[in-house]
């Protein structure tokens, strides 16, 4: 059971809630998210940069509620910063050797919008090479470890920030998604990610800034959590010219009495391993169990497999056509997009976007007959940590890091909202997670339904969180 006695486990919005009616200081939510990361952060590697002003930016928090004032709505939660992000005097390296020692003069968008609604900045967390890649490690700062079991991988490229929530080392996870980055991580190490629509959150300062590929975004311990921490961060903003209104949408209850889903168990014609099947036909019986309309649905998007391929090398390139005098000396996740990208012709990249349409039209058909799209995160359980992606997928030869993490890059692609959210714990005790597809500007609707998911599938803290 969860031991609400301690506070960095308490679910985000009850922290601010705490904090606000003085039950709590911000200040003693920092100490005790700072004690899972002296207990948990040496063996799992989440946490690679801690904040030198972290405890000065709670103590101001704290000063600012003594006196009256309104420090915003995320008042004292403590906040983790993917290292692909800047953040003005921290150290920032991109998980590059390049910029091991790189520290930006000014926040990223996100991070000035965390602390601007009194969010505390505990630090940055772990990512491959530039967020290229499923599993997380890089040759700065090393492999991190997955909190179910540490010889396993976390998942990526947000793989520090879903480690650090499930620890208890922070109570909200920044992250960026391009071909899963926020959902990958959220399947294999049991919380909730949400990818949203590209532009709800500008990711600025960005070199390719007509990006409308990546999404920035949050994960949490749960689907409400992120709602609540979506609020304060997302909308327009000047800078970015790939933008989307903010979310107006109601804490509203989805009951799985009169819900209208459609399951597909293999979207990328990759094949699943038995027990994440297993264990999603279960989750499948719990819903129709309790009321639930589940249809399962013949969907394969692997049509769009190469396309993605195109996509993800154009945007490589245009992400770092300055760096383009010296592609090798990147790691070898990077510096293979980038030689993939520069082979390509116009030709190619327009052909790759029509096919990212017709994926897009493909989607709102079936949405308009289901209130969502339910999926596998991921068609095999975590991998061992030192495998860099795992060689076969029901027993199909996977011939790039990328090609085992189809299931959710084929969901990037069409621009909606996707979460995932725990589907329950297979044999081996370990997380499996569900995607779950929306609308157009649909982020409440699916936070919605992965709430109703998380209701009735709830999986507990990780072992060696639960017994600390």
């Amino acid at each position: 059971m969860t031991d609400f006695r301690d506070p960095a486990l308490l679910p985000a919005r009850e922290q601010a809630r705490r904090i606000r009616a003085g039950e709590l200081t911000a200040t003693e939510l920092l100490a005790a998210c700072l004690a899972r990361v002296e207990r948990h952060n040496p063996e799992l590697n989440a946490v690679v940069t801690l904040n030198p002003a972290a405890e000065a930016e709670a103590a101001a928090i704290d000063a600012a509620l003594a006196a009256g004032a309104d420090p915003g709505p995320l008042a004292g939660l403590v906040v983790g910063v993917k290292d692909v992000t800047e953040t003005a005097g921290l150290r920032t390296t991109y998980g590059s050797p390049l910029f091991a020692d790189h520290v930006p003069e000014r926040d990223a968008v996100v991070v000035r919008r965390l602390r601007e609604a009194g969010a505390v900045i505990l630090g940055k967390t772990n990512t491959p090479e530039f967020a290229a890649g499923g599993n997380t490690w890089n040759e700065v700062f090393g492999v991190t470890r997955n909190p179910w079991n540490p010889a396993l991988s976390a998942g990526g490229s947000t793989g520090g920030g879903a480690v650090a929530l499930a620890t208890g080392m922070v109570s909200l996870a920044h992250g960026t998604d391009l071909g899963g980055s926020l959902r990958i991580p959220a399947s294999f190490c049991g919380i909730a990610g949400l990818r949203p629509t590209p532009g709800l959150v500008p990711t600025v300062p960005a070199a390719y800034l007509w990006d409308d590929l990546q999404a920035t975004g949050l994960m949490a311990r749960d689907p409400e959590d992120v709602a609540f921490g979506l609020r304060a961060i997302s909308g327009p903003d000047p800078a970015s010219p790939v933008c989307a209104p903010e979310p107006r949408w109601d804490d509203v209850e989805v009951d799985l009495a009169g819900s209208r889903w459609a399951y597909a168990g293999d979207v990328a014609g990759i094949g699943i391993d038995a027990a994440v099947g297993a264990a999603c036909r279960e989750a499948l019986a719990f819903f129709r169990a309790g009321g639930a309309q589940v249809d399962e649905v013949d969907l394969d998007l692997s049509y769009a497999w190469d396309a993605f391929l195109v996509l993800r090398g154009h945007w490589f390139v245009s992400h770092f056509e300055a760096e383009l005098h010296r592609v090798d000396a990147f790691g070898p996740n990077v510096s293979a997009n980038l030689r993939s990208g520069l082979s390509l012709t116009p030709a190619e990249i327009g052909a790759a976007e029509n096919v990212r349409r017709q994926v897009r039209e493909e989607l709102l058909t079936l949405l308009q007959r289901y209130d969502a799209l339910l999926t596998p995160c991921m068609a095999i359980p975590p991998f061992p940590v030192e495998q860099n992606y795992p060689e076969t997928v029901g027993g199909r030869p996977m011939k790039t890091y990328v090609d085992w993490i189809a299931p959710t890059f084929l969901l990037s692609m069409p621009g909606l909202p996707v979460a995932c959210v725990p589907a329950g714990l297979d044999a081996a005790g370990l997380p499996v997670g569900l995607q779950v597809v929306g609308p157009p500007r649909g982020e409440g609707q699916v936070l919605a339904v992965a709430s109703a998911i998380s209701r009735v599938r709830p999986i507990g803290l990780p072992p060696l969180v639960a017994e600390a």
